[in-house]
């Protein structure tokens, strides 16, 4: 049996396309452990994990290095969580690991190391095979970027350091506070592989809190100057009639999007004007402009941990948010300044022409969250200073880190 599961291991490195998996991290490494635990099992194995940590403070390099040596023990989640067979028992340690510096990575790191530690990786992957072995065939990718870059920067550093390369074919961003179903790579590298038309593909999104509750399918097709497109399915159980793969018009969610090396050579890397939200609306929007088609893989299962504690009521909850100690609800508000700051940016980019419609569009938006912040949340006068902030930036075109919250 583990002859014949190895034949199989091996005829999929030989003749399945390689994926980089690129991870961002900024101050999350217990998220990230997990979700590495959920990577290193799945079903697809000719992959390599790239984790970039965008300058984070708490230490987080320190401890995914000391996890990967199988010195620092996954702390999430609890033994009773629905979803925890996905990242437990851990994978064997120590896992090998490269560790670069920004200005490395972009050059495409050092191939003699790479060479080097990949044989001796080959080589500890063969002992002891009683525990589980991470399923991927090459060394652990760490870069340390010294400064929070945000989504868009940060990933574009694993893009650059795997498109410098000629071994990659696919690019997964995968968010850090996900686990994911052992075939969800191997899924839609199945329908990529089968349309070469399909440029960039995304899983069915679920809440992490909430195994069954849908929080995307991809995103709808009103993607216009003022940005009114939503995610499909959100708040929908799952269900059968979902397993289906189906084209998308809008926009994948960034949270689990595998794209072609050949689609990101034509339309080029993440727009890092937006640092935060609607960076992947703009990729995908810039994709179909060159004729690329967009694919939702029903069988590819991802959870999210992003929002899970919020609910739907008559009041907009998912604008003003529950207290919790995984998503305070300051987050909310900042989220909110960069989606305004950002949808003003797409809009001044792709629809120029349209962006006074857009700014009214946008400041009435802001308006009417304003009231409902008056009405329903203690008159937090400072949440409706941010909102406006986030519209005033976004017509002069602001850009980057401009705005942190500390206060509760």
């Amino acid at each position: 049996m583990t002859r014949e599961i190895g034949e199989v291991k091996k005829k999929n490195v030989e003749e399945w396309p390689k994926v980089a998996i690129i991870i961002l991290n900024w101050n999350g490494w217990k998220d990230t452990i997990e979700c590495l635990e959920s990577v290193f099992r799945n079903n697809y194995t000719n992959y390599q994990v790239i984790v970039i940590d965008n300058g984070s403070t708490n230490g987080s390099m320190e401890k995914m290095k000391d996890w990967a040596d199988g010195k620092q023990e996954i702390l999430t989640p609890e033994s009773t969580h629905p979803l925890y067979a996905l990242s437990h028992p851990a994978v064997k340690k120590p896992i090998l690991y490269i560790y670069y510096t920004l200005e490395e990575a972009e050059k495409g790191g050092n191939f003699k190391l790479e060479e080097k530690i990949n044989k001796k990786w080959q080589e500890r992957r063969k002992s002891n095979r009683k525990k589980l072995n991470p399923t991927s065939f090459c060394p652990l990718i760490f870069i340390q970027t010294g400064k929070n870059y945000g989504f868009a920067g940060g990933n574009n550093v694993g893009i650059k350091y795997a498109m410098a390369k000629c071994n990659y074919d696919y690019i997964w961003l995968l968010n850090n506070d996900t686990v994911i179903d052992k075939d969800a790579l191997i899924e839609m590298v199945k329908l990529g592989k089968s349309n070469e038309k399909i440029g960039i593909l995304g899983s069915k999104i679920l809440y992490y809190d909430k195994p069954d509750i849908i929080q995307a399918l991809g995103g709808n097709n009103q993607i216009t100057w003022n940005i009114s497109g939503r995610h499909i399915c959100n708040l929908k159980e799952d269900r059968l009639e979902y397993n289906n793969d189906f084209e998308i018009k809008g926009y994948i969610c960034g949270a689990s999007l595998l794209a072609k090396r050949k689609l990101i050579e034509m339309v080029g890397i993440i727009d890092v004007n937006y640092f935060m939200l609607v960076e992947d609306v703009d990729w995908c929007f810039r994709a179909l402009k060159k004729n690329w088609k967009l694919f939702y893989s029903g069988k590819s299962k991802v959870w999210h941990k992003f929002g899970a504690s919020i609910k739907k009521s008559n009041v907009d909850k998912k604008f003003l948010g529950r207290r919790s100690n995984r998503f305070p609800i300051n987050k909310f508000i900042l989220n909110k300044y960069y989606f305004t700051r950002s949808c003003l940016y797409f809009a001044k980019k792709h629809y120029n022409k349209y962006f006074v419609f857009s700014c009214l569009h946008m400041f009435f938006k802001i308006v009417k969250q304003s009231i409902e912040i008056l009405i329903y949340d203690n008159y937090k006068f400072y949440r409706i200073k941010i909102l406006f902030k986030g519209f005033y930036d976004g017509v002069v075109g602001e850009t980057g880190e401009t705005i942190k919250i500390s206060r509760q």
